[in-house]
């Protein structure tokens, strides 16, 4: 009877009945029906469990609507059930704002549930041309915790909106520039309150990551679209602050880092004296705020000399 009680033990210490949660997810309400789980401000480390973007569930009525599904397949399956337990509604459809692997890699668990994985068509381009960006997170996590975590394509692919329908209300997803900080971005437009996730066309609270994918031009246009909306709140995709005006940090960093960089480049000032010329202090209290913007002064350098 004793080794029968510790084989029965065993057994469910390695089931999900007694096993702890691998990441302590505590979502906010954002708008009615609509709450969000804010990320790490730092880059995926074995701390964080790669856990650094924002991921939503928003209640359609008969449904719910995740945004950016997260980092693992275990992130995925624990926000899926919080989400189901606190609402008692299915999952409907997961969107992924863009191809990085903090948002998409979770995919694979609502692929593996034959739930519609939604995104703009541009992302199985931006996959194939960026595999580097999909071994970091691998590398950080113990297999236990990397476990299930495949990298899908998403099934359902659109070009300049896509709306999701409800019993309660619609959820749109747009596409603002062809190319703002990725090819794939998009945000979440939910019309009845006036709510906009901005994916990774917004930052707060962290720097700006702009790469070598990225397009200033492109970036600038989305943001003032989204201020032509009158969003109620904004939510980036990293960063906690949300609000009305949410994306204007993002929108002035820009405009800072255009104006001065191109004045620099124009003056033929050398690369390795750069930073010299760009003074980004009004942004220093943004996490991360030095090494990014040397990286983002460099690399839009970079992009006017090749033009």
């Amino acid at each position: 009877m004793t080794k029968l009680i510790i084989a029965l033990v065993t057994f469910l210490a390695g089931t999900s009945l007694w096993a702890k949660p691998l990441y302590d997810l505590k979502p906010v309400k954002v708008a009615e029906g609509i709450y969000c789980s804010i990320g790490d401000l730092n880059p995926p480390t074995k701390a964080n469990k790669g856990n650094v973007n924002n991921t939503c569930w928003i209640d359609l009525g008969d449904g719910l609507v995740i945004v950016d599904p997260g980092p693992t397949y275990e992130f995925a399956k624990e926000f899926a059930e919080l989400a189901t337990k606190r609402t008692g509604k299915p999952i409907k459809a997961a969107v992924v704002t863009n191809y990085h692997d903090d948002r998409l890699y979770g995919a694979s668990y609502y692929a593996a549930k034959h739930i519609p994985v939604i995104a703009h068509k541009s992302i199985v381009e931006d996959i194939k041309k960026n595999p580097g960006k999909f071994n970091r997170i691998p590398h950080l996590l113990s297999k236990e915790a990397f476990a299930g975590t495949k990298l899908v394509t998403p099934d359902t692919l659109f070009d300049k909106k896509y709306t999701i329908r409800g019993s309660k209300r619609t959820v749109e997803l747009l596409k603002l520039s062809p190319v703002s900080e990725e090819h794939s971005d998009i945000v979440v437009w939910v019309p009845d309150v006036k709510f906009l996730f901005a994916g990774n066309i917004v930052f707060n609270d962290r720097a700006l990551n702009y790469t070598k994918n990225s397009n200033m031009k492109g970036w600038i246009e989305a943001l003032h679209k989204i201020a032509a909306m009158k969003p109620a709140i904004v939510l980036g995709g990293h960063g906690g602050t949300m609000g009305p005006e949410a994306y204007k940090t993002t929108l002035e960093y820009l405009q800072s880092l255009q104006k001065q960089v191109k004045a620099a480049y124009d003056n033929d000032v050398d690369m390795s004296e750069l930073m010299k010329h760009v003074d980004l202090s009004k942004f220093k209290d943004l996490k991360h705020a030095e090494q990014l913007g040397r990286h983002n002064a460099n690399d839009y350098y970079e992009q006017l000399d090749w033009k």
